[in-house]
């Protein structure tokens, strides 16, 4: 007899729900939300075919621990779970959800998702890091600048170091502005040195990695591009072909199709939002800086010409983002000509 299981998880508590491969209850209940105490739990039980649970920010963790004990784990897309599970209960609880998941564990009716791995979070995480932090840096500017305008001064540019210099020459004999504006120029300056140093990592990283070296011979892709890509894709076998990773970075156009409506609209900005940004402004980069011929970018000019450059940048990135999948897939270097 198969036995199936569904993980229905939050961050203190996993509900968990054993079927057999008929749909009969075997047994049900809660564990703490670690690999060990729900690998403790199913190991109890009878051993289960398969087990299911659903994407969130705990999946990494539990996938990759409770795959290191041996237990056939897959995860699913939550907006899939979501939509089965609202037909299999009639009520939403924990406990329904769980048994929902064995369910569809049992039928097979689902679609797994890749897990990316740790390494590939700690990357994400670094590169969400630091662009928390220019954020913050930027609205810091941005209130500096709020606060010197009322004393008539338009401020230069931010990273300038005519910046801070002018506006520390509007306070002087002003207490209460004097002091606003070094504090937030003390801010400011653990802000920049807190990038600074992601920076040096980032650039120390990719220097390391054979496959950022590679991406980087595409004009217009840095070290942070390059190993936000990377990132992002991970495995890259687990694309059949480079023209997919366009959907799932979300960079093809939305279509509704029903009878004699069929409409096309704007991208579908799903997956990653980071990824596709960098690839947004690599393309943008490639046709307003790189100088040199290249016919990716007559392809893109071409586009601009006859319709927007707005839709060239969105058609480059798309582009790019196969290129540099296919690049990592075959291991090797972008070629100018």
């Amino acid at each position: 007899m198969e036995y199936f299981a569904g993980l229905d998880v939050s961050m203190e508590e996993t509900h968990i729900c054993v079927l057999d491969r008929e749909g009969t209850l075997i047994r049900e209940g809660k564990a703490r939300s670690s690999p060990g105490a729900i690998n403790d739990f199913l190991s109890a039980g009878p051993t289960c075919t398969g087990v299911v649970f659903e994407t969130g920010r705990m999946a990494p963790m539990l996938y990759h621990g409770l795959n290191e004990r041996g237990v056939a784990v897959q995860c699913i897309e939550s907006r899939q779970a979501y939509q089965a599970l609202k037909s299999l209960a009639g009520h939403k609880s924990d406990r329904t959800d769980a048994r929902g998941l064995a369910h569809l564990a049992r039928t097979g009716f689902y679609k797994p998702t890749h897990v990316k791995s740790l390494s590939a979070h700690a990357i994400r995480s670094l590169i969400a890091a630091r662009k928390k932090l220019v954020g913050q840096r930027v609205t810091i500017d941005n209130q500096i600048r709020g606060l010197v305008v009322v004393f008539g001064v338009r401020l230069p540019r931010a990273l300038s170091p005519a910046f801070k210099d002018a506006a520390l020459k509007v306070s002087d004999g002003v207490p209460g502005l004097h002091a606003a504006l070094h504090g937030l120029f003390a801010a400011r300056e653990a802000i920049l040195a807190a990038v600074s140093a992601i920076d040096a990592d980032v650039k120390k990283m990719a220097r390391k990695s054979g496959t950022c070296a590679r991406l980087m011979t595409v004009p217009g892709v840095g070290p942070i591009t390059a190993l936000a890509f990377a990132a992002a894709i991970d495995d890259p076998t687990r694309f059949k072909r480079s023209r997919e990773v366009g959907p799932y970075l979300g960079l093809v156009p939305q279509r509704h199709q029903s009878g004699e409506i069929d409409y096309i609209g704007s991208i579908s900005k799903r997956g990653d939002t980071r990824v596709r940004t960098l690839l947004y402004e690599a393309a943008n980069v490639m046709l307003t800086r790189y100088a040199g011929p290249l016919k990716l970018k007559d392809w893109a000019l071409a586009i601009g010409a006859r319709s927007t450059m707005r839709k060239a940048r969105v058609a480059l990135a798309r582009r790019l983002a196969i290129i540099l999948h296919a690049m990592m897939r075959d291991q090797t270097e972008f070629q100018i000509a």
